[in-house]
């Protein structure tokens, strides 16, 4: 095969760059265009081609493929227990005022969302948290979604090597977790909790009623329009009043939303009041 360099020119690259941008707000610059070139070295090593026009006529063409495309050129670094100050926000304010208004409306389910949660770190993250704090009656489900589809079987499957589990409780991994030669199982009973599916935040989820999403680290993969339209989609799913986390180094500072700003002592978070 030839060298990367040399298949991939500024024309290929600018076609390439668009396709990725118009169907999933990913935006690469020339300073990160060598992630695109490695990744789709490895893509069109692995078709056996070597030709980028050949392989853009694939993956324009074949649905499944341009998933494993998209999958490629993402960047899923995460672990348990990530940015503590979160989940010390979720735990001790975001959830005794969800609780207050499900007394309210007389419910009992908080719906959750963990927007591109990798390998399922972050959403195991909540409901370790949830199964040890939230108080009967009270229940959850989280959807945990993404755009990689090599991610989301890691987190369906719920093994973790020992080097990937630094982070949680002792005593959240005695409850929560199965030793095992190579690592640790999630137990069924924290499975149950979560369902992983394919999701590309280009689009809405349809998913509505939302009391809880998390979407960290993942805006700025996006230029300000695609955040902009990802911030919309996450208010038109959420209930009434609910609540959005993102990265610590992200903001919606100047961005024309809805959202609230809100401080607390533990993190700084968004919230939807209507």
């Amino acid at each position: 095969m030839k060298d990367m360099a040399d298949l991939l020119n500024d024309s290929q690259f600018n076609m390439y760059r668009d396709l990725i941008y118009k169907s999933s707000g990913i935006t690469f610059s020339d300073t990160n265009r060598s992630i695109l070139d490695s990744r789709l070295k490895e893509r069109l090593r692995e078709k056996q081609l070597d030709d980028v026009d050949t392989y853009y006529k694939m993956v324009t063409s074949d649905q499944e493929e341009f998933k494993l495309f998209l999958d490629s050129i993402t960047t899923n670094l995460t672990r348990f227990f990530r940015n503590q100050p979160h989940f010390d926000a979720l735990i001790n304010y975001v959830i005794p005022h969800v609780i207050e208004d499900k007394k309210k409306s007389g419910q009992t389910r908080i719906n959750i969302w963990s927007a591109g949660c990798s390998t399922g770190e972050e959403p195991y993250t909540i409901a370790m948290l949830l199964k040890d704090k939230l108080p009967a009656p009270y229940t959850f489900s989280i959807k945990a979604s993404d755009i990689s589809l090599k991610s989301l079987m890691v987190g369906r499957q719920g093994f973790y090597q020992n080097n990937r589990i630094t982070g949680i409780p002792q005593d959240y991994l005695d409850r929560f977790f199965s030793k095992t030669p190579d690592g640790y199982q999630v137990k069924p009973e924290l499975q149950s909790c979560i369902h992983f599916d394919y999701h590309n935040l280009a689009y809405d989820s349809g998913v509505r009623d939302l009391d809880i999403v998390f979407c960290r680290n993942v805006l700025i993969y996006f230029d300000e329009e695609a955040q902009k339209s990802t911030i919309d989609r996450f208010w038109n799913s959420m209930a009434k009043h609910s609540y959005l986390f993102i990265g610590h180094s992200e903001s919606l500072f100047g961005m024309d939303t809805k959202f609230k700003f809100l401080k607390t002592q533990w993190a700084c978070l968004y919230e939807k009041e209507e």
